[in-house]
């Protein structure tokens, strides 16, 4: 790797494998890969993948669930969606044309999947996660590019969440230089388990440019509740090829069955950005006591400030879901 890592950099400890998979449990995996084909400034293309994977206690497997699907965004132009595919497909999906993959695209999800949100369907999780698997790709384009932020955007920003917190490096950078400093991360070792082809689902090889918002999420049952073991990493291929960490969090829960509530959930960090991004761990502790249903809007709207952290939220609000997959094992 070619990078001079930046001085301000958060912590660097990625994960260097994937944990095995546990006898009666049942294991969700989502990918987005942003793929630019046509070079940095062309089209957007991103490949979203899922499988929810159901292990019986005598350690054999069965597929619940797979989604895939394909979606093309101009970028450039508010981030538009210009074509999408799904397979399996579904009625509806060509409402999603046209339509942008930014702020305002969840609230039209839930008119194109009415339903889906509260069953956990993973068809929904893979949406719900498009508009900021969309947004950390443009790190590719700053990266290489060196793409000025837009000012009022920045302005705009500040106090969001703890990287963007008034003083942190990248408000330092963007007023000592007029742009955001360049993210450098990690070597990203590699997700899959050796001896388990079905750690992971099958997962696209990626190219220069490229970049993955990877998931796992493995749910399963003890004489304390539903406990839950999640994973996140969003990693960037750099032009010399080098396959890099930007953001990496891991996330513990566990979940009471009859008041499906939470009794315990931490988080951890695995990398982050900058070293102002770790101040948000704690607020993954918020959660207890907590319902786990409709948990998406609740961490929308109360984890805000620089006290969170939007990669971490997001995490957060797919645990939604954990009842769903409960109901598959």
């Amino acid at each position: 790797m070619h990078t001079t890592l930046n001085p301000r950099r958060g912590p660097h400890e990625p994960a260097t494998t994937t944990p095995p998979r546990r006898p009666g449990s049942v294991r969700r995996t989502t990918t987005h890969d942003s793929l630019r084909p046509d070079g940095l400034t062309g089209r957007l293309l991103v490949v979203a993948r899922g499988r929810d994977l159901r292990t019986e206690v005598d350690g054999s497997t069965s597929v619940v669930d797979a989604v895939r699907l394909d979606i093309e965004v101009d970028y450039l132009s508010g981030r538009t969606i210009t074509s999408i595919t799904a397979d399996p497909d579904f009625d509806g999906i060509d409402r999603l044309i046209g339509v942008r993959a930014a702020s305002g695209f969840r609230g039209r999800l839930g008119e194109v999947l009415p339903g889906e949100r509260e069953a956990g369907t993973l068809r929904h999780q893979l949406l719900d996660d498009l508009p900021t698997a969309v947004l950390v790709s443009g790190n590719s384009l700053h990266a290489e590019l060196d793409m000025p932020r837009d000012p009022e955007r920045m302005r705009t920003g500040v106090d969001q969440c703890a990287g963007w917190a008034r003083g942190a490096s990248i408000m330092v950078g963007w007023s000592d230089e007029g742009a955001t400093p360049r993210v450098t991360g990690p070597l990203a070792p590699p997700l899959v388990l050796d001896g388990d082809p079905s750690a992971w689902h099958e997962l696209l090889v990626l190219g220069p440019h490229d970049m993955r918002r990877a998931r796992r999420m493995d749910v399963w049952a003890e004489d304390d509740g539903v406990h839950v073991d999640a994973f996140f990493r969003d990693s960037h291929v750099l032009a010399d090829g080098d396959d890099t960490v930007l953001h990496e969090y891991g996330v513990a829960a566990v979940i009471d069955p009859t008041s499906r509530t939470f009794t315990s959930c931490a988080a951890t960090v695995g990398v982050l950005p900058w070293q102002e991004c770790p101040m948000a761990l704690a607020s993954a502790g918020r959660l207890v006591g907590a319902p786990v249903d409709g948990l998406r809007a609740w961490v929308r709207t109360s984890f805000t400030g620089t006290s969170t952290c939007t990669h971490l939220n997001d995490t957060l609000r797919a645990l939604e879901d954990v009842p769903s997959l409960v109901d598959s094992l």
